[in-house]
């Protein structure tokens, strides 16, 4: 049945308008058009004094149907996995027989809004993206202590595109506006209140009006440049984030009605962009990820996991130690000497600060939290616990994977445990795309500050050098000898820098030295040696000074970096390491820092296409070795005229 919304009117003249479109109660095309017509109906019938809208089975609205966002997108998935008239919804919505603005400003604003009869959002469970707009759009909003409240519409690309940009910032201010839509941040009913998201907890105390207000127009305008400055250095590769702050600021100078139509044009452009498209596709193929042949097909279960050991107090460590006890689970720290385990305890101490300190944990929460983490000398209480976890470089239960083989685990355990597509093989997924080393183009004359430098700006987490430092040159070591071992020339080259150095420094980042100088408070700058370092490994190496690298731009830096990743990604298919492609996009944004934003590594590939990518492999093949493109690769690229891409297999 399409999704459509009931008027009933009750004897004492209030009508409740409920949303039904089952089982999220998505805004479809015809929830739209039912709501608006029986939204006029109402304002007709004399015997209606007030109008409520909810939802059904207690659930608002999970706004927008996300598959009708980034349609482009969807074309990487088999076409039976998704009803293909439904990709059309958002052009209808956001326009109906071609008309900008037709829900935003003609049933919205100039009839929802205007209304002279009170309209009051009832709300329970979620409210999101265009079911929040819908409720803001009312004259009173009322919800549960569990309703969540939420703008998501930037995780894919685009903006709000009912009035939220307008209708958020005149109710609850505008920096707690801007921190709900650009970080998409969720509201809790409780809290929702407290800023004045919804003027009250209760399913029967329905107010008529609500309070609107803004700050001070120069203070507002300080406030929007401020948010582009940290969005433009949080997110420089990013224009929708900028684009929405604009259509906030319309709102504040020429108001809302201006802004309306620009928030509408906006939608349109965006809807249509590579970043939408790109992040629309990494959202299912995130989703995709729990469906693992031999496992979900046949209908098992996880076992419940409430406890966890974790082997190690590293940065690792402490970080997964930490992450569990946020989310209430019970931990055992284990490490070597007392030493060792007071730093790692510490290390998870500072982690909860820092959650303290950007609002994401209240201070009085840190010690309860705390108190679930016990460290430990010995495997004393280990039998108890559902689930080991490896942070070190030993063979354990579970690992984090850098060296270990899944052979060594039981086929469908090992599924389990990963929570992912891939079989057994050398190595984790993110890390044997990562290891192809960057080392030759710093002997051969290329600033390795340059490197990092080009490599965060593409929209990766951090550059290989810091990654280095981050992990610690004795893991870097071990990583490569191993690789060399399992994959023989795709991983011997004849770089000796880390070698080098690590004669000298036992580089992590808790030594405060290695390819930068790190502070107490994690700052860091180039280390002024480095380039003692490269001469003598260059010396050893047999390497010289290569000018035509040295020249070579940022973009090109990436491309040398970023298609031996992908060339090895696609040994990982050939190899048929991984069940579906698009898990490896997820493994290269989740597990090697990869920009959500640009899809994943093989989405990405596909955008520049293989036959481009293979033939810039086959050219730096002849002058620098291992950079030849795996026969996988090549056949895709042989086969790109008649448009097959790399996502498609077993997409």
């Amino acid at each position: 049945m399409k999704g459509k919304t009931y008027l009933e009117v009750g004897a004492d003249g209030v009508a409740i308008i409920t949303i039904n479109n089952p089982p999220h109660n998505l805004l479809s095309v015809d929830v739209l058009l039912s709501l608006k017509d029986n939204t006029e109906q109402a304002l007709l019938r004399d015997d209606v004094n007030a109008v409520v809208i909810t939802g059904s089975k207690g659930k608002f609205s999970g706004g927008f149907d996300v598959t009708a966002f980034g349609k482009k997108g969807l074309s990487y998935f088999p076409l039976n996995l998704y009803d293909e008239a439904r990709t059309t919804q958002l052009e209808l919505i956001i326009g109906k027989h071609g008309k900008l603005g037709f829900w935003s400003i003609e049933f919205v604003t100039d009839i929802l809004e205007a209304a002279r009869k009170p309209f009051v959002a009832a709300i329970d469970g979620p409210a999101l993206g265009g079911g929040l707009e819908i409720a803001l759009a009312c004259h009173a909003r009322i919800s549960t202590s569990s309703a969540v409240l939420d703008l998501p519409e930037l995780r894919y690309g685009i903006l709000p595109g009912l009035g939220g940009t307008q209708r958020l910032p005149r109710l609850v201010g505008l920096r707690k506006a801007l921190e709900m839509i650009l970080m998409s941040k969720l509201v809790y009913g409780d809290n929702a209140r407290g800023m004045g998201l919804v003027d009250g907890i209760s399913s029967a105390d329905l107010l008529t009006t609500t309070a609107y207000w803004l700050e001070p127009l120069p203070k507002a305008k300080m406030m929007l440049e401020h948010a582009r400055v940290k969005s433009k250095k949080q997110a420089p590769n990013l224009k929708h984030p900028l684009v929405c702050i604009d259509v906030i600021e319309e709102g504040l100078v020429h108001g809302p009605r201006a802004a309306l139509w620009k928030e509408s044009k906006a939608l349109h452009e965006l809807r249509q962009s590579d970043t939408c498209r790109s992040l629309v596709y990494f959202f299912f193929a995130r989703k995709r990820t729990s469906r693992v042949p031999g496992i979900t097909d046949m209908r098992l279960i996880p076992r419940k996991v409430d406890t966890f050991a974790v082997v190690g107090g590293g940065i690792l460590g402490s970080s997964i130690a930490t992450a569990l006890i946020l989310s209430n689970y019970s931990v055992i720290l284990k490490e070597l000497d007392e030493k060792a385990l007071l730093t790692g305890i510490e290390r998870v101490k500072v982690n909860l600060q820092d959650h303290v300190k950007q609002g994401k944990l209240a201070q009085v929460k840190l010690d309860k939290i705390l108190s679930l983490c016990k460290g430990v000398l010995h495997y004393e209480g280990f039998r108890e616990v559902d689930m080991v976890i490896e942070a070190v470089m030993e063979i354990f239960l579970y690992s984090r994977g850098s060296l270990l083989s899944l052979k060594f685990i039981d086929h469908h355990t090992a599924y389990l445990l990963a929570s992912s597509s891939s079989r057994a093989g050398p190595g984790d997924n993110s890390n044997r795309k990562n290891i192809p080393s960057t080392m030759m183009l710093v002997e051969h004359g290329v600033d390795l500050y340059q490197i990092d430098q080009a490599v965060a700006a593409f929209g990766m987490t951090m550059g290989p050098f810091r990654m280095m430092d981050f992990v610690g040159f004795d893991v870097a070591s071990a990583m490569k000898v191993q690789f060399s071992k399992n994959f023989g020339e795709r991983f011997n080259e004849l770089s000796k820098l880390i070698f080098v150095m690590q004669e000298d420094i036992q580089a992590d980042e808790t030594t405060r030295k290695g390819f930068y100088i790190y502070d107490g408070e994690s700052k860091f700058t180039p280390n002024p040696d480095i380039k003692m370092y490269v001469n003598k490994a260059r010396s050893i190496s047999g390497l010289s000074i290569d000018y035509e690298l040295m020249q070579l731009s940022d973009e090109e830096i990436v491309e040398m970096i970023l298609f031996r990743v992908v060339n090895e990604a696609c040994c990982v298919l050939e190899d048929k390491i991984v069940v579906k492609a698009s898990d490896l996009d997820v493994a290269s944004v989740t597990g090697m820092g990869f920009p959500e934003y640009r899809g994943g590594i093989i989405f990405w590939a596909d955008t520049l296409g293989p036959k481009y990518i293979c033939s810039k492999l086959e050219k730096w093949s002849k002058t620098y070795g291992p950079f030849k493109p795996c026969a996988y690769l090549a056949e895709r690229a042989f086969k790109s005229v008649s448009g097959e891409l790399l996502t498609c297999v077993n997409a």
